[in-house]
């Protein structure tokens, strides 16, 4: 198969700040994401996604485990106090590995 071990990090948070999250991501090493409007509920209540303030965002990126380290830890930095936010990360396979 050829395939070669990467690292799937998953970031659900507000709309709010999708433009400069993505900015971040960009900076600490990723070479794309894909975003998704989301909804459901946790321990900050139900976000539908009917009104664009309580709206979230799932933010997709396949990277090699120094770019995630890098992501998570600055997420954690920056974003944890003050935004919901839920990450997680693991591992995947892909078959083309020069893409991420």
């Amino acid at each position: 198969m050829g395939s070669h071990t990467r690292k799937l990090l998953s970031v659900i948070t507000e709309t709010a700040i999708e433009d400069t999250l993505l900015a971040d991501i960009e900076k600490m090493g990723a070479h794309g994401y894909t975003v998704t409007d989301v909804r459901g509920k946790g321990s900050r209540g139900v976000r539908n996604a009917a009104w664009d303030a309580s709206s979230n965002i799932r933010v997709e990126v396949v990277c090699d485990s120094d770019v995630a380290g890098a992501i998570i830890a600055h997420l954690r930095k920056v974003y944890y106090d003050d935004y919901a936010m839920i990450v997680w990360c693991h591992d995947v396979e892909v078959l083309r590995p020069e893409k991420f």
